[in-house]
């Protein structure tokens, strides 16, 4: 068991997204999604940047099943995480946006296209670059209540190892810190979605938010 550890830099509901029971990785973070297995933990810290959340827990989650993109939108247990830019904010924040037609990708209209629906080409093929959806029913979302992770985990026994990254990019620790991580989060007792992604509050619904592929 490994956990790999990222800023959550942008907390829109979208990477991760903690909706309708599960917690699923569809988007962004393409290294993380390709060599995470069951059984992993993936953890998103807060930014400092824009939200001053640093040393914060966004979300853990259990990698408890792997998808490829054709078989996660397909599957009638992600039928709701399918994007509508007309929904609830949580259905436009739907993160699966992918498919296959003739080995082509097709992108539905979400977070992740250009305005008036339109291919964003490089979000493509950032997201594509790994055929994979991490898939979580093992998982906690807090969002904009996000406690404070423990000093412990940010000075880990001799290594002193952070459990929080400085910067961009990912951490992959061990058994022992994702071991010790998981048990603290079993004594919490809190599990599932928590409360709202940090910029519902900011969302204008007439720009949904499009955004670039940089996370």
């Amino acid at each position: 068991m490994r956990l790999y550890s990222y800023i959550v830099a942008r907390d829109f509901g979208f990477a991760p997204n903690p909706f309708f029971g599960f917690c699923t990785l569809a988007t962004c973070k393409p290294k993380i999604r390709a060599g995470a297995s069951v059984g992993d933990w993936i953890v998103g810290t807060g930014a400092k940047s824009g939200y001053d959340f640093n040393g914060r827990l966004i979300y853990a989650m259990q990698v408890c099943e792997v998808l490829d993109f054709d078989n996660y939108w397909n599957d009638p247990r992600f039928l709701r995480k399918r994007p509508n830019l007309k929904g609830s904010l949580k259905v436009i924040y739907g993160d699966n946006i992918y498919h296959r037609v003739c080995k082509k990708w097709v992108q539905a209209d979400s977070h992740h296209s250009l305005e008036n629906g339109r291919p964003n080409k490089a979000n493509i093929a950032w997201d594509t670059g790994a055929d994979r959806v991490l898939v979580s029913t093992k998982f906690v979302y807090w969002g904009k209540t996000a406690p404070v992770i423990p000093k412990r985990f940010r000075s880990f026994r001799k290594t002193h190892e952070d459990i929080c990254c400085k910067a961009r990019g990912y951490r992959i620790f061990g058994e022992e810190l994702a071991t010790a991580f998981a048990c603290w989060l079993e004594q919490q007792g809190k599990w599932g979605f928590q409360d709202d992604p940090l910029e519902f509050a900011r969302h204008v619904r007439q720009q949904p938010g499009r955004r670039g592929a940089n996370a």
